[in-house]
Parts: C-alpha cells; structure tokens; sequence
C-alpha cells in the first residue's frame, strides 16, 4: 500500500493541468492589476503616483528619444483627401434618401424652389448638387525642381502595337547593271520598262533587252550606219512592241516576242529625241521642235503634226486616260494638246495650255496616275524646280526648287510619292510625299548626272540609268504583304463582278 501512495504523489506532482499556485503572475494578470491602479490612482487624489517595481507594465517608448514622426514632403506622389463630419452626415443623408420607397419621397415632397431655399440656407449649397463623397482641400504643389520616382510606373509611352511603322528604304541600289558606250546626252530618252517585266536600254547604236523576271539579257537590234545612234524607246501597253528613235530622223518598230522589225517610218527631219504612246497612236518629238503622231495600223502613218515648240522636244509623255498629250522642250515650254480624234489629218497646232514658267529645258514631264488631270515637269540646270499643273483649271498648284538639274520624274502610286533624278550637281535619286513635296529619302549610287529613270510593272522598283555607264535598280517601293493580299483580292472580286455583269 505505501508503494502505491508514493507513485499517487509522483503523479500528482508531474501533473501539469493544475494550476500553479506558488508561480509568478501571468502577464495578462499583470496588465490587468496595472490599469486598475492606475484607474483607482486617478480617483483617489491621496493615492502615491509611484508604481511598485512588481506591477511595472512595457514601457511605451524608449525613454530619453523623442518619438519621430513621417516627415511630410512638399509635393508628395499621394493626395490625402479632407472629409469633416458635415460632409459626411450629407453623404448619409442622400444615402438614406435614395433607399426610401418612393411614395414616402411622394408624401414629403415640397415644391423645388423652397427646397432649394431651405438647403441653401442650411447647407450653403443646394442639397441636390451636392456629391456623396465630397472631397475638399487641394493637393499641395509641388516644389521646383521635384521629380517623381514613381513616374516610369505610370509612363504614357505608346505600346508598340500603336506606333506606326515605317517601311525601310535601302540607301543602296538592290542591283547595278552595266551600260557600256552609253550616250551622255540629257536630252535622249534611253530607257523604258515593259509591263512584261523588260528594260529596254539603248546602247549608241544597238538595243538590249534585259529580262528582270529571269536575269537574261538579250540583244534585239543594231542600226546599220556606225555613225548613227539610238535616240528614244517606247513600249507598247501591252508591251509586245518597241518603238525606236533614231538619229537618221526615223522611227522604227519592233516585234520583240519574235526579234523582228515590223516597220520604218520617216517623217521627221531631225533626230527622233522623245517617244510616247497612246493605244495604236505613237507620238513622236524631233529635235526641230515637231510632234508627229502615227497612226501604226495604216500605211500612211503620218497623220497630224504639232508646231508648238521652236527647239527640240526633248519630254513626250500622254495621259493615263488618253485625253492629253504633254510635250517639253528646250525652249523651256510645257505644252499640253488634245487627243487626236480617228481619222484626223493636218496639223493641229493649238495647245490646250503654253506654259513658260520654266527657266531651263523640261524634260522631265510624268502624270499622275490616280489624279489624271495633274502633271509634274521638271526644269533644267537654269531651273531645277519641280512644278505641279492643274489641267483643267490651267494653274500652277505647287512648286519646288531641288538646287539641282531634273531629268526625270515618275509617280511611284504604291506609296503615292514623287520620284525625281537630278543631274548636276547632286547626281541622285529623291523620293517626294505628294502632294505636300516633303523629302522622303535620297538615294546616291551613281557617280555622273543620272540621264533617265523608269518604274517596274508592279511598281516596287525604280531603274535609273547615269553618265556613269551604270543602271541601278532601287527596291524602294515594297508593297506590305497583307496589304498586297488584300490588293489582289480587291481586284479578282472586280474581275468576278465584271464577268458576272458580262454574262
């Protein structure tokens, strides 16, 4: 029995569920005793203010160091609002207002005005104008000189899903060409490119023929005296046929498909300079400062003469649409004459428009091909202005000096921009915005005046042809593919449509 009270005693001590009686007190014990006598030493006046060191409580903070409070910055990135108690009930008020049922708003309801006057009178302001939430103060501003840390956080900058991009125009030609014996005369016109994808190039007296969809270079023809040369080409619009100007005073016209001349025709008196089509109509200007306009499908071809020029025509260039007939000249005039109605005869030596606002030779003369009725002409080395004409009304739009001599100009319609090659003295290639006629870019790749320049059928690619004895083809007019794409199907539902109104 003694063994088992020892063991009943061992437990009984080990046993930790008991409270302890002989412990210190807990610390919620403590904190307890502590208020309530510091509560008791507030009400009785007679009670000591010194605490026992038994019941001493966490000290608020650390003594001998003042309490630091969060400096307030001038112009700081957080505004804290101000809402006193009057805001406040106002807020409750229209809450409650707008919960209760409407016939209780029905039954209390008092005509505008006088609740406008007793809210004004109470309140300061109408009642009804007043906002639930109320913020009144102002943010401070902020000092001169500060700048936010925060700023890149909340940067505007544009994604890159909204910047717009810009086609990349290489400053370098995409191909160069050789053009050996290349005459260096600024009035000659020895380059043109099919629609079947072929440059023609006039070599003194031959004519080569490179095809740009294969790379092959083939030779068409060679005129029979050594002493003559090659003047002017021309292709046809559907560019089975290539018209020569030669300087024995004849325009020949050549079967490319089967390297064969179809005909010779003599007319003019001097070298044939300038040539341009318009369907079966080949026009042709003379360095006597006479057009001739051919009619290829009869044997007496010669069918109207224009006298509107005293020097050599030097730019021959007919409109998209057929109507007119631009002509430029040494004598520093820009005609512009009527088309030449079937089975017309005699000459017709009326222009529509003489215009002598050029102070050089113009033979640079190009139409647009989306505005028909506008014409660009460029002047020579005593102009270098580029001018844009108004047909119909016969004015002069815009007018630009590029302080250097125009040989050519071409609209490129894949961008709607202006192309323009200079001789002397900057010898390069500039891309216009039309209409405003603000630089593009400029493209220098030839060492010598550049004499001629032609556009490719789908209009992506310029060809320019320099004293250099050089042709440099510049890719500078990349259509984007998905605007391409759509291009093309825009056009087949154009062909559908038309086939559909056809049956």
């Amino acid at each position: 029995m003694a063994q088992f009270g020892f063991e009943n005693d061992i437990h009984s001590i080990l046993k930790l569920d008991m409270p302890i009686t002989n412990g210190p007190m807990a610390r919620w014990q403590r904190k307890a005793s502590s208020s309530s006598s510091s509560a008791l030493s507030g009400l009785s006046p007679s009670k000591s203010a010194n605490v026992s060191l038994g019941s001493s409580k966490t000290p608020s903070k650390t003594p001998g160091k003042s309490k630091k409070q969060t400096p307030c910055k001038m112009g700081g990135d957080r505004f804290i609002p101000v809402r006193n108690n009057k805001q406040m009930d106002v807020a409750s008020f229209l809450l409650t207002k707008e919960n209760e049922p409407v016939e209780a708003k029905n039954n209390t309801a008092l005509s505008s005005e006088t609740q406008k006057a007793w809210s004004i009178s109470l309140n300061g302001y109408n009642i009804e104008d007043a906002k639930i939430l109320h913020l009144g103060g102002r943010p401070l501003n902020a000092p001169e000189g500060y700048q936010n840390n925060l700023k890149v956080l909340y940067s505007q900058a544009t994604t890159p899903a909204s910047v717009k991009k810009t086609r990349y125009i290489s400053s370098t030609p995409d191909r160069i060409l050789d053009a050996p014996e290349l005459r260096n005369d600024f009035y000659l016109n020895l380059l043109d490119w099919s629609s079947r994808n072929f440059l023609a190039v006039a070599l003194h007296n031959n004519v080569y023929l490179w095809d740009a969809t294969r790379g092959d270079i083939i030779f068409l023809m060679k005129l029979e005296r050594e002493e003559d040369y090659v003047c002017s080409l021309s292709w046809t619009k559907e560019g089975s046929y290539l018209a020569v100007g030669t300087s024995d005073c004849k325009v020949q016209l050549w079967d490319v498909e089967h390297q064969k001349r179809v005909r010779s025709m003599a007319s003019h008196t001097a070298r044939v300079g300038s040539l341009s089509w318009n369907d079966h109509i080949l026009s042709s200007g003379s360095r006597s400062g006479h057009i001739h306009h051919h009619d290829v499908r009869v044997a007496e071809h010669h069918i109207c003469t224009l006298t509107g020029h005293s020097q050599e025509v030097c730019g021959l260039q007919w409109s998209p649409d057929g109507r007119y007939l631009a002509s430029g000249g040494n004598d520093n005039l820009v005609c512009v004459w009527p088309r030449v109605q079937d089975g017309g005869l005699g000459n017709r030596s009326q222009a529509i428009h003489k215009w002598s606002d050029h102070q050089g030779a113009v033979k640079a003369l190009a139409w647009c091909p989306w505005q028909h009725n506008i014409l660009a002409s460029g002047g020579g080395t005593s102009d270098r202005h580029i001018r844009i004409w108004n047909v119909n009304s016969g004015s002069c739009i815009s007018s630009l000096d590029t302080q250097s001599q125009v040989s050519a100009l071409l609209f490129a319609p894949n961008y709607k921009e202006l192309v323009s090659t200079h001789g002397c003295a900057d010898n390069n290639v500039v891309i216009w915005k039309y209409p405003s006629l603000t630089k593009v870019v400029e493209l220098h790749g030839h060492d010598d005046r550049v004499l001629n320049a032609s556009l490719s059928p789908d209009c992506s690619t310029i060809a320019t042809i320099s004293g250099d004895e050089t042709i440099c083809l510049w890719k500078s007019f990349e259509v984007d593919p998905v605007k391409k794409h759509q291009r093309e199907r825009t056009v087949q539902s154009l062909n559908t449509s038309f086939l559909r109104s056809m049956r």
